[in-house]
Formats: structure tokens, C-alpha cells, sequence
């Protein structure tokens, strides 16, 4: 996959570039969505699974604690991308 670029006045922004912040699962909605709160801030997100969790079967459940990647556009929805061992 391209990196797709999008050019301004005197910048380029990368569409590709997520934030990865740490939270936790609060509960699990449905259509495979979850409401997470994040770490640094306290915010609740709503997230869903990224296709390689689902692809292996990984089990995401309330309490567990996952990476999630935001859109710099759209700073209340992610994509969990990762479930930290141990949790």
C-alpha cells in the first residue's frame, strides 16, 4: 500500500499517520465495536477491531487493555490495533 499524501499551502500531511495511544475496554457495543478509555486523558473512544485481530480470533472483553490508533481527523473513533499481554 502507497502512502497517500495530501499537499497544502506549504506542508505535506501523510493520510496514513495515526495516533497509538494505550486505553481500556469499558464494554463491548454491537456490530464488533467497543468503548475504550484512553490513558493519557480519560476520553471514551469508540473502536473497532482491526482486520488482523479479527482475521487470528483475538479476543477483546471488557477490562482488557489494547492499543488503539486514532484518526487525526476524527479524535472519537479508532481502530484497536493491538491487545497488550497480560491484561
Amino acid at each position: 500500500m502507497r502512502n497517500a499524501t495530501v499537499t497544502t499551502k506549504n506542508r505535506e500531511v501523510s493520510k496514513d499517520v495515526g495516533i497509538r495511544v494505550l486505553g481500556t475496554v469499558l464494554e463491548s457495543l454491537p456490530g464488533n465495536l467497543f468503548q475504550v478509555k484512553l490513558e493519557e486523558n480519560d476520553y471514551k473512544v469508540v473502536a473497532y477491531l482491526a482486520g488482523k485481530l479479527m482475521q487470528h480470533r483475538i479476543w477483546v472483553l471488557p477490562g482488557d487493555q489494547v492499543t488503539v490508533e486514532l484518526s487525526p481527523y476524527d479524535l472519537t473513533r479508532g481502530r484497536i490495533v493491538w491487545r497488550n499481554p497480560g491484561s
